[in-house]
């Protein structure tokens, strides 16, 4: 049992982490701490005012802007100083309570959504319910607040290649950004 949990400790630390290293834990967050050795635990936490989270053991932890595998290594670390001789810890982000984007325009459930770990173009328009029958999946845009100057930076995106996969326009998201979708011209 215990070969596996390190077997499969050593192939998650393989995956592709650009998502996860990207996104900085904010207050409000809920992370998902799992330790597999040498016990089983398994908690949701989220992450308090002060930026910090609490767990058994090792008590409170600042996470706040910390990415994914800082939070990880750090949890890690604290029960390896003190409880636990060789822990395994992995973390996700649950909920990003944090961050958030804007859908509207030709969806059927525009809104305000939540940044998840791989908050795409195309999965938040899934979230917003789709498109409504006037939505144009080829008249997409993203509407990115710009860095340290007024205004956005507008990202167009064609649904319909993302979707028959000719296409590689379907971004991650950022806190701020708007994903508008236009109508079809008839």
């Amino acid at each position: 049992m215990k070969y596996i949990f390190l077997f499969i400790f050593f192939v998650l630390s393989f995956v592709p982490r650009a998502h996860s290293e990207e996104y900085t834990v904010g207050v409000n967050d809920v992370l998902e701490i799992s330790v597999l050795q040498p016990d089983e635990l398994l908690r949701d936490v989220i992450v308090s005012p002060d930026g910090t989270i609490s767990y058994p053991y090792i008590g409170s932890v600042k996470v706040k802007g910390l990415s994914i595998p800082q939070v990880q290594e750090a949890v890690q670390k604290m029960l390896a100083d003190g409880y636990m001789k060789y822990p395994v810890v992995l973390v996700l982000l649950k909920e990003s309570r944090s961050r958030q984007y804007l859908v509207y325009g030709e969806v059927k459930s525009p809104g305000s959504y939540a940044i998840e770990e791989y908050s795409t173009v195309l999965r938040a328009i899934s979230m917003a319910g789709g498109f409504t029958k006037f939505g144009s999946s080829s008249r997409v845009k993203v509407l990115r607040p710009k860095k340290n100057k007024p205004g956005y930076e507008n990202i167009k995106i064609d649904i319909k290649k993302v979707m028959n996969g000719t296409s590689e326009e379907d971004i991650l998201l950022k806190a701020g950004d708007m994903v508008v979708v236009s109508e079809g011209v008839f």
